[in-house]
């Protein structure tokens, strides 16, 4: 079946149709329940509102919420009617709001209260609505007005090639990235991220990251649909929270990234995979995650971690089930990508050989942004590149070695700064690890790792560089280890390089010889 709204229809009836009272999504705060009967009602209502404002496919329906109930119905609805939702991450992206309305120029804006965005709404020329509550019958609100209506089975006209969301992501150009997918690529990420994962309908999932991210869109709410799994979802990260919505909810799926699994490393706690018995794994994405950290949560815990890998562009591109997971991989790549590792010239290289991350699976496909005029363009068409290098080892396995715009040019040659963190990673006096290039006068770049030292601890920095100078060729060790109370991260809980190296400028000047 083609992927097109008729298909994430099809999704939700056939699981209301199965069991119509079983919980689409449960809040981990509160424990409010939606069911999949309720959703696909939910659905039916939302064609009848769209419809009746004449809202077409391509359209664009701008939503301004954090992680609830309202935001999800939401979500589905106007995806399912065939119009373009488009999610806004609002602390991310507060400051540039004005900049995000103007090139989106939507025909619905949908926001929730208590954001703060008052004045920012009336320079809006769309319409505007507050989202409302769930089941609240305020007909000044979204929901609200939802309740006075019967269901429609309206649609509109869209196919795979029309456009289904567009994504504001965290980057470092001037504004944010405006990424634009069709229902083809969107939705037809959904079938191998819920076969890559292993996800079944028994599943309960467990995710806290923000909806309005491409992440949690694909793996924490389509791919239990599809396979009419049940969405535990919390309103944000809390670690003292994070193992007690997992035993209170049966999670037996729950997602995760590196900052989290770090955090959860780091607090007090009895968690065991013994009493935390429906969990299978968490996962970890977004960054990748050290083999020491890896090892270090999985032997305290006894959970197993399924790192997969993706992006907003592509959607997820490679995944593996805990109990099949490799330690330093991100499992196998998804076979519709037909994902390469390619050299300089394109080349696809051997399992083994490090190089670029290289997919392309529609060879037709076009790659796009939404313009700062508000048009779409195209960056790429055919195969794309994603930055990542990497390799492929024997048994297919997708092993990642960093990112091409953070390798460190030292001399002429490449080095990998996520090599060298792996290697500092390994002593217990660290418990978080960043390496950067720094300009210097004869070389091009330098060598320097900034580290945290684990609480309570004492890092010695002679003996530090004196280890990395037996663990590593000269060439790669560090010249200069930086002790740091944290490092810094982007919104998104990234290790942020750029900034560290930034840091390191204004500290030090002009390049020198270390």
């Amino acid at each position: 079946m083609q992927a097109d709204p008729t298909l994430l229809r099809d999704w939700i009836d056939r699981a209301a149709r199965r069991d119509p009272g079983k919980p689409w999504i449960v809040l981990a705060e509160g424990g409010r329940v939606v069911t999949y009967g309720e959703l696909r009602q939910g659905i039916s209502r939302i064609a009848a509102f769209l419809h009746g404002r004449g809202i077409s496919a391509n359209d664009r329906v701008a939503l301004l919420a954090t992680n609830s109930i309202e935001h999800l119905v939401c979500y589905f609805g106007v995806m399912a009617y065939g119009a373009t939702i488009c999610t806004v991450h609002i602390e991310m992206n507060r400051n540039q709001l004005g900049n995000i309305f103007a090139r989106l120029k939507p025909a619905l804006v949908l926001y929730q209260d208590g954001l703060g965005l008052d004045d920012l709404l009336e320079s809006v020329a769309a319409p505007r609505l507050r989202l409302g509550r769930w089941g609240n019958p305020d007909e000044s609100t979204f929901h609200g007005a939802l309740a006075q209506l019967a269901p429609s089975d309206a649609v509109s006209a869209a196919g795979p090639g029309d456009n289904a969301v567009i994504l504001f992501t965290s980057g470092t150009s001037a504004h944010p990235k405006g990424v634009v997918l069709n229902y083809r690529e969107h939705l037809g990420n959904i079938e191998p991220t819920a076969d890559g994962f292993g996800i079944t309908a028994d599943d309960r999932i467990y995710d806290f990251r923000s909806f309005n991210w491409a992440s949690a869109q694909l793996l924490g709410a389509l791919a239990p649909v599809y396979r009419g799994a049940t969405l535990v979802m919390a309103e944000k990260f809390s670690a003292s929270r994070f193992f007690q919505h997992v035993r209170d909810h049966r999670v037996t799926v729950a997602a995760g990234n590196p900052t989290t699994i770090n955090i959860l490393l780091n607090t007090d706690g009895n968690a065991q995979r013994g009493n935390l018995p429906s969990l299978r794994f968490i996962t970890s994405s977004s960054a990748p995650l050290t083999i020491e950290e890896w090892r270090r949560f999985e032997e305290r815990f006894g959970i197993p971690i399924a790192q997969g890998y993706g992006s907003s562009e592509t959607g997820w591109i490679a995944a593996i089930p805990g109990d099949a997971r490799r330690l330093g991989t991100v499992g196998r790549p998804f076979a519709y990508h037909d994902l390469a590792v390619v050299d300089a010239a394109g080349q696809r290289l051997p399992p083994g050989e490090i190089g670029e991350v290289e997919i392309g699976g529609f060879a037709d496909h076009h790659y796009r942004y939404l313009g700062d005029d508000g048009s779409i363009h195209i960056n790429g068409h055919g195969r794309h590149r994603t930055g990542d290098l990497g390799m492929l080892d024997a048994d297919g396995f997708l092993c990642l070695t960093g990112r091409e715009k953070d390798l460190i040019i030292r001399g002429g040659v490449n080095i990998s700064p996520v090599e060298i963190d792996s290697i500092l990673m390994q002593r217990p006096e660290l418990i978080e690890v960043a390496t950067v290039g720094v300009p210097h006068a004869i070389y091009g770049e330098e060598v320097v790792s900034y580290v945290v030292a684990r609480p309570g601890t004492a890092i010695d920095v002679v003996e530090l560089l004196r280890y990395c100078g037996t663990a590593l060729p000269a060439f790669k060790a560090p010249k200069e280890i930086v002790v740091s109370t944290a490092l810094p991260k982007t919104e998104r809980g990234k290790l942020d390089r750029r900034a560290l190296a930034e840091r390191w400028k204004a500290q030090n000047g002009r390049p020198q010889d270390l």
